[in-house]
């Protein structure tokens, strides 16, 4: 990593401000050489962390931009090594000009995600919060970002760290007493640690138990609004995102294939997924569709029913019902109330039944009342909940291997044996904080951020 590495970070947009990081040993000198302070003293001599008015040059010498830059010495910088930003006017072609001389001066292109992954290469932050900084970034709600900070201030690596600990002090213990036996340790008896596996255990079992709560607060919930043909399915999604985000028709079989539209709604952030009707048809191309409508149900954290209120229940709706009832939640609406109502709340056989009219939007506050109070205030937001897919198949196999762990202590079986599978745990909670995690699987991670992060 001796290399110098330069990019944007802050998007190539028309803005305020841009921002030209750069980061590596001897980054301060590439800087000074396309930049001059008012006070003629070269950049690396200047006062650390403190921003210095001057003139950015481009490759040929010429002004393009007064501006700041700020100098911050390794190891106490985002990278642990010495960095330089620039704070310029934020038109790209100031940026690009900047780049463009920084380059010639011998910095390169950063990769995506590169200057975190130096921080996580470094020692400035472990896994878990090097991640948690794409998430800070995408987040699309305040309890999303506020968990997402609390993750980049090492609150989930806090809560694993005691319980690494632990099993390290287990495994070096029966270690000593096997390698050095003449010397004065203590005896080596595995059954009297059997009570602190039984808590760490318990404690990523309960760490495991946040994943439900935290996926839906990083990714938003996600619903499937199901029914049959032309109940106003479509109507629905459009009129919740605020667009013509669906072709509505009155022709039945319209929608072929599932859409997906991100809303707030009562607070709530909903993934919405229309689906096509399920009905049975002879259509190959609907009944694809029908095939993943029933994937999406099946799939989803809530089931939105949706039926024509203005006609008798049939059995097909019927049947839509009993999928709809095998969804962890679900809500009914009666739609078309503005054409008058053959169906009753009380023939529907959900805990939450909203007579709607999609077309005129009447209704649709009680849905949000409903969604607000279905998902509101579960979930801490203080960086302490698994919302991550990759960390909690890390921590459920750490747990499945403590919980043999402690079978083998049932069965008594030796204690190397019984140590091989506490090792698996410890090898699994490295792979969430990033200690024993492939090389592949984080370039893949830093391949999901934005360049200039």
């Amino acid at each position: 990593m001796s290399d110098i590495i330069a990019a944007v970070s802050t998007g190539n947009q028309i803005s305020a401000i841009g921002i030209i990081r750069l980061s590596g040993p001897g980054c301060a000198q590439v800087a000074g050489s396309v930049f001059t302070p008012m006070n003629r003293k070269p950049l690396c001599e200047a006062p650390t962390r403190k921003l210095i008015l001057g003139d950015l040059r481009d490759a040929q010498g010429r002004v393009i931009d007064q501006c700041m830059a700020v100098f911050t010495p390794g190891p106490n910088s985002y990278t642990g090594e010495d960095t330089v930003e620039f704070h310029c006017h934020g038109s790209p072609a100031v940026l690009s000009a900047g780049l463009t001389s920084l380059y010639q001066a011998g910095a390169r292109p950063a990769r995506r995600g590169e200057f975190t992954k130096r921080a996580f290469l470094n020692g400035r932050m472990d896994l878990t919060q090097a991640e948690a900084v794409i998430d800070l970034i995408e987040a699309e709600t305040a309890d999303a970002a506020a968990n997402a900070a609390g993750q980049v201030s090492g609150v989930l690596q806090k809560k694993l760290s005691p319980i690494y600990s632990d099993l390290t002090d287990i495994c070096s213990h029966f270690h000593a007493v096997l390698d050095y036996p003449d010397e004065d340790i203590e005896d080596f008896g595995l059954e009297n640690y059997e009570g602190l596996l039984k808590k760490d255990a318990k404690a990523l079992y309960a760490l495991l138990s946040t994943y439900g709560q935290g996926r839906i607060l990083r990714q938003g919930v996600a619903v499937a609004i199901v029914g049959k043909p032309n109940v106003g399915k479509s109507s629905l999604l459009n009129a919740l995102a605020g667009y013509e985000r669906v072709i509505v028709t009155d022709i039945p079989g319209t929608t072929r294939d599932t859409v997906e539209e991100s809303v707030m709604l009562g607070g709530v952030r909903l993934r919405l997924i229309d689906t096509a009707g399920i009905r049975e048809t002879e259509d190959k191309v609907e009944a694809l569709g029908v095939e993943r409508s029933r994937q999406a149900l099946e799939n989803c954290d809530l089931a939105i029913f949706v039926c024509d209120g203005s006609q008798a229940l049939t059995e097909e709706d019927q049947a839509i019902m009993d999928l709809c009832l095998d969804a962890p939640n679900a809500i009914a609406l009666i739609n078309k109330i503005d054409v008058g109502l053959w169906v009753e709340p009380s023939d529907l056989p959900f805990m939450d039944v909203i007579p709607v009219c999609v077309k005129t939007g009447e209704g649709l506050d009680l849905l949000a009342n409903a969604v607000e109070v279905m998902f509101e205030g579960e979930t801490p937001c203080d960086g302490s909940v698994l919302t991550n897919a990759r960390q909690f198949d890390a921590v459920r196999r750490a747990y499945e291997a403590m919980l043999a762990a402690l079978q083998g202590l049932k069965l008594s079986l030796t204690p190397d044996a019984v140590l091989t599978d506490v090792e698996t745990a410890m090898e699994a909670m490295g792979e969430v904080t990033g200690g024993t995690v492939r090389e592949d699987i984080t370039a893949r991670i830093f391949e999901r951020f934005c360049v200039g992060k």
